[in-house]
C-alpha cells in the first residue's frame, strides 16, 4: 500500500501492537496477521448473503445507523470515510446530506461487499460516493483529510482496534467527529445467544476462554467503559458512549434461520456440516429457545442492543 508523508502510519508510540506479519515466537504467521487475513476471506464469502439480506439488515441497523449519522452532523460539501462500510448501509445516509458539494468514501476490507454497496448506491442515484478496499488499521489517506468518519458494527472485529482508531484520528480533521457503533454484551442480544448456546450445548462449538484481554468478535468490545477508554486511549475527547435497543422482526421462525445461516459464515458452515437429522434438530430446538420472541401467529421479535459511541478528534 503506496504511503507518503501525509499519510504515516501511526501505530509506532501509541499502545498499539505493530507487525511486522510473522510470528515472533513461532516464526509462522503472526496470530493478528492470521486474523486479518481470515477476516478477509469470511467477509468476502460472506458477502453475497449479506447483500441478500441486506433489506432485513437496514431495518434491524436503522435506529443505530441514524443515531450514527445524526451524531456526527453532517453538512454540505463535508468529506465522510465509513469504515467497514459492508454495503454500505450508514454511509449513503450521509452521502444524501452532504451532497452535491461533499462526498462519502465507503472503505471495507472485502470487495465483494463493495460490490454490493455500489449496487445500492446506483439504486438510490447517488454520484458523490467513493468505494476503497481498505483494512481500517492502514487508512490510505493524508493527516486531516476527511470532516468524521462513521464505524458500525467494525472496530470490535480488527485485530487491533486500538491502531484502527488512531489511524481513524490521524485522518480526521481538527474537530473532526467519529461515530461508531459496536455490539453491547452477548447476554443483551439473544438473536445471537440462542443460536451460540445451541452450538456450545451440542459441542459444536468451543466456550470462549474466560479473560480480561482484547478479543477479535462481535462482542469484543461490549462493555461501556472498556469502549470508552479505548477512545480515550486513541486520543478522542468528548466521550459520549449510549446504548440503543433495536429488534430483529421476521415473519417465521423460518424467516430468522434461512437469514442468519445466510449472513453467518461460521454458523452457516457449523450447522450445514451436521448430518440432515441434526440440522433439522438444531433448528427444532433453536425453535423453542426463541419461544419468548414469537407471537401466536408465528412472527418474531427478538431484541438487541448496541452500544453507540461519538468523539471529537
Amino acid at each position: 500500500m503506496k504511503t507518503d508523508a501525509g499519510s504515516h502510519r501511526s501505530g509506532a508510540g501509541t499502545g498499539a501492537p505493530v507487525s511486522n506479519g510473522a510470528d515472533p515466537v513461532g516464526g509462522g504467521e503472526h496470530p493478528a496477521e492470521e486474523h486479518r487475513r481470515r477476516s478477509a476471506e469470511h467477509w468476502e464469502e460472506a458477502a453475497s448473503g449479506w447483500v441478500r439480506r441486506q433489506e432485513a439488515i437496514r431495518e434491524f441497523g436503522a435506529p443505530v445507523s441514524h443515531w450514527m449519522v445524526e451524531a456526527i452532523e453532517p453538512q454540505h460539501g463535508q468529506r465522510v470515510l465509513e469504515l467497514a462500510a459492508g454495503v454500505g448501509e450508514t454511509g449513503l445516509l450521509a452521502a444524501e446530506l452532504v451532497a452535491p458539494t461533499g462526498g462519502v468514501i465507503l472503505s471495507d476490507h472485502a470487495e465483494a461487499m463493495l460490490e454490493g454497496a455500489r449496487a445500492r448506491a446506483a439504486q438510490l442515484d447517488l454520484t458523490n460516493v467513493e468505494f476503497q478496499v481498505w483494512n481500517a488499521e492502514w487508512i490510505d489517506l493524508p493527516v486531516a483529510s476527511v470532516d468524521a468518519v462513521l464505524c458500525r458494527w467494525g472496530y470490535m472485529l480488527m485485530a487491533d482496534p486500538l491502531a484502527a482508531l488512531v489511524e481513524t484520528r490521524r485522518v480526521l480533521r481538527p474537530g473532526g467527529r467519529v461515530a461508531l457503533a459496536v455490539w453491547d454484551a452477548l447476554a443483551a442480544n439473544p438473536w445471537a445467544l440462542a443460536p451460540r448456546m445451541e452450538l456450545l450445548e451440542r459441542g459444536l462449538a468451543q466456550p470462549q476462554a474466560q479473560s480480561t484481554d482484547y478479543t477479535p468478535g462481535p462482542f469484543g468490545l461490549g462493555d461501556p467503559g472498556r469502549l470508552r477508554a479505548l477512545l480515550g486511549e486513541a486520543g478522542f475527547t468528548e466521550i459520549v458512549v449510549e446504548a440503543i435497543d433495536v429488534v430483529q422482526r421476521h415473519p417465521s421462525f423460518e424467516s430468522f434461520w434461512e437469514t442468519m445461516l445466510d449472513i453467518s459464515r461460521e454458523l452457516h458452515d457449523l450447522v450445514l456440516a451436521q448430518p440432515e437429522a441434526e440440522i433439522e434438530a438444531i433448528g427444532a430446538s433453536l425453535a423453542g429457545r426463541l419461544a419468548p420472541f414469537t407471537a401466536p401467529d408465528g412472527t418474531l421479535e427478538i431484541p438487541g442492543r448496541s452500544l453507540v459511541a461519538v468523539a471529537f478528534g
